[in-house]
């Protein structure tokens, strides 16, 4: 199913940056998960459900938000990122 922008949008407000955070990694917003970490775990070949039990905090929605942000950062996209 192809997501439509509202959607991408949506997800990408998941992701949020703070230099005082992570060193300004982006990571999803309320925790101190970075994106990397879950494109790591998921490309070690965690399942979505390993994943979600590794960090019970995140929800489906943030994995394809992390998901979602490492596709377009490596497309060369600028994503604005929402301080908390």
């Amino acid at each position: 199913m192809k997501l439509g922008a509202q959607a991408r949008s949506e997800l990408l407000s998941r992701i949020s940056a703070n230099p005082d955070v992570l060193r300004g990694r982006p990571r999803l917003k309320g925790t101190r998960i970075a994106v990397h970490m879950v494109l790591e775990a998921l490309a070690s070949q965690m399942s979505i459900e390993e994943v979600l039990l590794q960090w019970p905090e995140l929800t489906r929605q943030d994995i394809q938000a992390a998901l979602l942000y490492g596709a377009r950062s490596t497309n060369y996209e600028w994503i604005a990122l929402h301080e908390e």
